[in-house]
């Protein structure tokens, strides 16, 4: 049975799984975190606030997108790394030597994406597309995150009867980069963890992994 005939759900189940558990760890971050910043509330003498007001609060802005700095940030580097950086023996990088089928030059055909069909430079845009379109969240996300952390860092001090920073002051606080740094190295890691394991391991079935039988030092998937 073609693709075409099986249901929209068989030919999205990846991405609808994801999506799903990302919508589900939200909703657990929201309301755990709800808690924690109730029981904060509660220790400076203030009322407890209500699950849609925590959700604009910059306990849960910042916790949010400090996350998905990171995660946008490190796809869009090993995106772009992979490129021109090789491993041997890994399912995750391009042969050492060699032209692959991602180095071709695209060709018009009426199957081809429009951008292809169009040429130009809104095909070289697109030839980066995956790559922009990661750095462009991450941007937004560490804007997002900035704003998030600037927020809470300034009701945190006011409870405290401290001075409030603004958010371009804010930038040179070790309290916003440690928290990226925080999330960063863990993305890194796991990174090199699936790159460095792929050479040696396997996952019968997945296409992130080298076939059972192939022997270490075989690049590629």
């Amino acid at each position: 049975m073609s693709s075409r005939n099986k249901s929209f759900i068989y030919n999205n189940g990846l991405i609808i799984a994801f999506l799903l558990l990302a919508i589900l760890a939200i909703g657990g971050q929201a309301v755990t975190g709800w808690d924690q910043y109730n029981e904060f509330l509660i220790d400076h003498q203030k009322e407890p606030a209500s699950l849609f007001t925590y959700l604009s609060t910059g306990h849960f802005i910042q916790a949010t997108f400090e996350n998905w700095e990171s995660e946008f940030f490190q796809m869009a580097l090993f995106i772009w790394f992979t490129v021109f950086l090789r491993q041997k023996g890994s399912s995750e990088s391009k042969k050492p030597t060699g032209k692959e089928k991602v180095d071709r030059q695209p060709k018009k055909h009426p199957a081809a994406p429009w951008p292809v069909r169009k040429g130009g430079w809104i095909l070289k845009l697109y030839e980066h597309s995956l790559s922009l379109s990661l750095l462009i969240l991450f941007l937004i996300s560490f804007v997002l995150h900035w704003y998030g952390s600037n927020k809470d860092y300034n009701e945190i001090q006011v409870l405290e009867g401290k001075a409030a920073e603004s958010m371009f002051s804010y930038l040179s606080n070790s309290r916003l980069w440690f928290e990226s740094f925080q999330n960063w190295q863990s993305e890194f890691l796991s990174v090199f963890a699936i790159i460095f394991l792929s050479i040696y391991l396997r996952e019968i079935g997945s296409p992130q992994s080298k076939p059972v039988d192939a022997p270490h030092s075989e690049t590629g998937e």
